[in-house]
């Protein structure tokens, strides 16, 4: 059995760590962010999805179907990811997804009826969900949400 001698080097001071735990924005948004995801995946099991499927599902539901490039950006991931994403999403008939008529190159994502339904049955426990999740916070859920998307745009 090893014993380990913890040791603080006086170049790396505990307040350090204190400081990154109290002022870091990415930590306190993966933690954040995590909580979330099991939070809403939770509230969503009962129809099959989790949030991120929720998402993506409803980022779909628009006038036009989108390009995969576009809602890949939309959503921030790459293109590789959201193939993987779809995928069983399509095979339980949620999603289509077709050439593009204009560039064969392109495929776009159909939101089907099924998908809409769905969304449609899983709207008011997201909403209960949302309004759960907001009782937690100090400053409004708008202002949070525009800030956040000032950060992603930024970056």
């Amino acid at each position: 059995m090893s014993t380990y001698i913890i040791v603080m080097r006086s170049d790396l001071p505990l307040s350090v760590t204190h400081e990154v735990y109290e002022r870091c924005l990415c930590l306190n948004v993966h933690r954040a962010a995590r909580a979330l995801a099991r939070r809403f995946d939770h509230a969503l099991a009962p129809f099959g999805i989790s949030h991120g499927q929720y998402s993506l599902l409803m980022s779909l539901n628009r006038p036009a179907a989108p390009r995969l490039g576009d809602a890949a950006s939309f959503l921030a991931m790459d293109r590789t990811t959201l193939t993987a994403n779809l995928k069983p999403l399509e095979k339980r008939g949620l999603v289509d997804i077709v050439p593009d008529t204009e560039d064969r190159r392109s495929r776009r994502l159909y939101l089907t009826d099924a998908g809409r339904d769905l969304l449609k049955a899983a709207v008011p426990v997201w909403r209960r969900t949302h309004d759960e999740v907001d009782t937690h916070l100090s400053t409004s859920g708008k202002a949070l949400r525009r800030d956040l998307s000032q950060i992603a745009a930024a970056y």
